[in-house]
C-alpha cells in the first residue's frame, strides 16, 4: 500500500474546501436575506412615512447583490476577483444607504446629521457575514473596503460648505457644547476611531477565519486519509489507523490468515480481446473479490496483475481470522461463478479462479524509503499461501486451504465457519515448490 501523490491530494482538498465555501456562502446568503427581511419592520417603525419606501429600494438592491454574488460564485465562469468586486460594491452601497439623505423623509435635517444616528455598527454586521467563506483575504478586503467607503462618505460630508469639523480654542464646557449642538458638526476623532476599530476587527476576524480554514483543511485531510484507508482495510480498522499518528512505525508479529487469488488462463484470454475489454474485466473481477475480502473483515494488501493478496488479522488480530480467511476463499469462488453466468464479457468460460489460503505467523510493518513507504505483510505464511494458490493447477481444484488454517478455524469455535469447513475435503499432503516438507491441504 503506497503513499498517494501529495499534489493530487492537495488538489482534492482544495476542491473539497471549495465545495464547503460554496455551501457556507449559500448559508450566508440565507442569513443575509433573513437580516434584510428583519430590517424591513424596523425601518417601517423608525422612519416617518413615506421614507421607508426609499429604504425598501436599497434593501432590494442589497438582496439582488447577494444573490448575484452567489450565482457568480457557483458558476463555471466566475473568477475570484468577482468576489472582491461584490464586497466592495456592498460596502459602497451600505455607505450610501447610511449617509445619503433619504429624499422621502419629511424632516429637514442636514446630511452631516446622519452621523449622529450611530448607524456605523451595520458595517460590522456586513463584515461578519464574510467569515462564512473560509477566506481570510476576503475578510481583510472587506475591512479595507469598508474603511475606504466610509472615509469617502465622511469626506463627502466634510466637503459640504456648511460642515463644521474643528473646535475653537475655547475648551470650556459651554463652548464645546455649543459646537456639538450644531447639526452640521462632524467629530473627526470619532470617525477616525470608527475606522481604526473596524480595521482591527477585520484583522482579528481574518485570523479567526484563517484558523477555521486550517481546521477545515485538517478535517478534510483526515477524512480523505480515512477514505483511502477504507480501500485497503475494514471500516473499524481504517478508523483505528486514521486516529494513530504512526501505526506501523514499529514492526509487529502475530498470527494471521493470508489469501492469494489469481485468474487462471487470463493471459491467453487477454490475447484474444481488446485492451478496453481486458481492463473492464479486471475492474469487475478485482471489485468483486475485494468486496468479498471486506465482507469478511479482511485487508486488501495489494492487487497483483490479474489477482490479489489479502490478509485477515492485520494490522490487528481478531478471534475469527482463520474463519474469515476460509469463508472468503469459498465465497470468492461462488461469487466468481455467479459473475461468469451474469455478465456480458466475451468467453468468460475460458477463465477460472484459483485461491490459496494459509494461517500462521506474519511480520507487519512499513518497508521502503523515507520518500516512499509501503505497508507490508511478510513471512513464510505469505509464501505458503502463494504456493497453495499455484498448486491448485496440479491438484485440479479451485481452492486449496492449508491444514493449519482449517485447524485454527476449528479452534476458534466460530459456528459460521462450519458451513465453509463442511465444503472442504481433505487431500493428500503435497510438496510445495520451494518449501521444505509436505503440507497438509484441503480442497474445495
Amino acid at each position: 500500500m503506497s503513499e498517494h501523490s501529495p499534489d493530487k491530494n492537495s488538489i482534492d482538498l482544495e476542491q473539497s474546501l471549495k465545495r464547503e465555501e460554496l455551501a457556507a456562502q449559500r448559508t450566508a446568503l440565507f442569513g443575509r436575506t433573513t437580516a434584510l427581511v428583519l430590517v424591513v419592520p424596523l425601518v417601517t417603525i423608525l422612519t416617518p412615512w413615506p421614507g421607508p419606501v426609499f429604504t425598501y429600494c436599497l434593501l432590494a438592491v442589497f438582496a439582488v447583490s447577494g444573490w448575484g454574488a452567489w450565482q457568480v460564485a457557483k458558476s463555471s465562469w466566475g473568477r475570484r476577483w468577482h468576489q472582491y468586486a461584490f464586497i466592495s460594491a456592498d460596502f459602497l452601497l451600505l455607505t450610501f444607504t447610511l449617509l445619503y439623505p433619504n429624499p422621502l423623509v419629511p424632516l429637514d435635517y442636514p446630511p452631516q446629521f446622519a452621523l449622529r444616528f450611530g448607524s456605523f455598527i451595520y458595517f460590522f454586521v456586513l463584515l461578519a457575514g464574510l467569515a462564512y467563506v473560509y477566506q481570510p483575504r476576503l475578510v481583510l478586503w472587506g475591512g479595507v473596503s469598508a474603511a475606504l467607503s466610509w472615509s469617502i462618505g465622511v469626506g463627502w460630508l466634510l466637503s459640504l460648505p456648511d460642515t463644521v469639523w474643528h473646535q475653537s480654542n475655547d475648551i470650556s464646557v459651554e463652548a464645546v457644547l455649543e459646537v456639538l449642538a450644531q447639526p452640521t458638526f462632524i467629530d473627526l476623532g470619532i470617525r477616525a476611531q470608527e475606522i481604526v476599530v473596524l480595521l482591527i476587527a477585520a484583522g482579528l476576524l481574518a485570523l479567526a477565519v484563517r484558523r477555521s480554514r486550517s481546521v477545515a483543511l485538517r478535517q478534510a485531510r483526515l477524512a480523505r486519509e480515512r477514505e483511502n484507508l477504507g480501500r485497503y482495510f475494514p471500516k473499524k480498522t481504517a478508523q483505528m489507523l486514521a486516529e494513530r499518528s504512526d501505526p506501523f512505525s514499529t514492526p509487529s508479529e502475530h498470527n494471521a490468515a493470508v489469501l492469494f487469488a489469481d485468474l487462471v488462463a487470463f493471459t491467453a484470454w487477454s490475447e484474444k480481446h481488446t485492451p478496453r475489454q481486458t481492463i473492464e474485466l479486471l475492474r469487475q473481477v478485482h471489485g468483486m473479490l475485494a468486496e468479498v475480502v471486506f465482507q469478511h473483515q479482511g485487508t486488501l494488501d495489494k492487487f497483483i496483475g490479474d489477482g490479489l493478496m489479502a490478509t485477515f488479522g492485520t494490522p490487528e488480530p481478531t478471534n475469527k481470522d482463520a474463519s474469515n480467511g476460509l469463508a472468503a476463499m469459498v465465497e470468492m469462488v461462488t461469487a466468481f461463478e455467479h459473475w461468469k453466468r451474469h455478465q456480458e464479457i466475451a468467453n468468460p468460460d475460458e477463465l477460472a479462479l484459483a485461491v490459496g489460503v494459509h494461517y500462521g505467523p506474519v511480520v507487519i510493518g512499513n518497508i521502503g524509503s523515507k520518500d516512499r513507504l509501503e505497508f507490508a505483510v511478510l513471512g513464510d505464511t505469505v509464501n505458503v499461501a502463494s504456493r497453495l494458490e499455484g498448486a491448485t493447477r496440479e491438484v485440479g481444484c479451485h481452492c486449496l486451504a492449508s491444514g493449519a488454517i482449517v485447524a485454527a478455524a476449528k479452534a476458534e469455535s466460530d459456528t459460521d465457519s462450519l458451513e465453509y469447513r463442511a465444503r472442504l475435503s481433505r487431500h493428500k499432503s503435497i510438496q510445495l515448490r520451494g518449501h521444505g516438507g509436505k503440507t497438509e491441504v484441503y480442497k474445495l
